[in-house]
């Protein structure tokens, strides 16, 4: 048994009562040390100090407030301002034709042209470019194409947050066309030869555009294409095979799981006459063969200069 504080001499050290009186001093004096580093830092922190025992614990950090609220997503009003435009340019403040009643209902207070007599007509209006806003509001730029030339034209619109209503704000303002891009250089750089690789893509894109073989035999396991129904081409003419990667040109298959990107340019050939066409393709090696992996035209671009 440990003995109490109140032992005779010579009975043996206080062992219990000595630890404990030991760590009483030590709380004592980070007692003392909080509060005097308190009184440095304020009389607020020196509120904290009194009020707190010295042997404390680390509050948890806050949660962080859980943002539920989604942004509304503001619906495109393209469709409406082409309409719009396709019916303002066919209508005339001097008739009550049905393109002048349609553009009335849309965009009340909006003046109509007054085309001359046997003035052309858009064949189609499509939509080029949308530019949000605040509020709701866009800037909509649409190509009337005429049949000798292109017209643009910018209009305000306003579109309610779900979609449900849209408004054109003023008449349309006639724009010059949009700037060309700067087209990047393409990724596919390394020529790749005839081989394996070039036969496979070949092969291929002649199942796939004009039905001759079987799709499913090229494709690499797990991968799902589905032929051109019915079939688009007579036949197909490889033009040129360039990928991304330098294992695309070698003449050998080389190991399992090698994976390369390629651009094959093919010309398709029909009754109706022939297309340039350009395909981004993704093969993979396996058992000494190449396969299709997938098929991802359109998303990088690739076009050679």
């Amino acid at each position: 048994m440990f003995r109490s504080a109140a032992s005779p001499p010579g009975a043996g050290p206080p062992v219990a009562a000595g630890i404990a009186l030991t760590q009483m001093r030590r709380r004592v004096q980070l007692g003392r040390a909080g509060v005097w580093t308190a009184l440095a830092a304020g009389p607020l922190a020196l509120a904290l100090a009194v009020g707190r025992p010295a042997a404390t614990v680390a509050a948890p950090p806050a949660p962080t407030p859980q943002h539920t609220e989604q942004t509304a997503t503001v619906a495109d009003p393209a469709g409406f301002v082409v309409e719009f435009v396709d019916a303002w340019l066919r209508s005339s403040d001097e008739t009550g034709s049905a393109a002048a009643r349609r553009v009335q209902a849309m965009a009340p207070g909006i003046l109509l042209p007054s085309p001359a007599d046997e003035a052309p007509v858009p064949r189609r209006v499509t939509a080029v470019r949308s530019m949000p806003g605040k509020d709701g509001r866009w800037s909509v730029t649409v190509a009337a194409q005429y049949a000798d030339v292109v017209r643009y034209f910018a209009v305000p619109a306003i579109a309610s947050a779900d979609g449900a209503s849209f408004a054109v704000t003023a008449a349309p303002a006639l724009v010059a066309a949009p700037a060309r891009h700067k087209i990047p250089d393409s990724p596919y750089r390394v020529t790749v030869p005839e081989g394996p690789l070039a036969t496979t893509a070949a092969e291929f894109l002649t199942a796939y555009l004009a039905g001759r073989g079987q799709v499913n035999r090229y494709l690499a396991p797990g991968v799902k294409l589905t032929a051109i129904s019915p079939p688009a081409a007579a036949s197909i003419e490889v033009q040129e095979v360039t990928a991304r990667e330098h294992a695309a040109a070698t003449e050998q298959v080389p190991g399992d799981h090698t994976t390369v990107h390629v651009l094959a340019q093919v010309q398709a050939r029909a009754a109706a006459g022939r297309w340039p066409l350009a395909y981004e393709l993704t093969l993979s090696a396996r058992d000494g063969r190449w396969e299709i992996a997938a098929l991802v035209s359109g998303t990088t671009g690739g076009a050679r200069r």
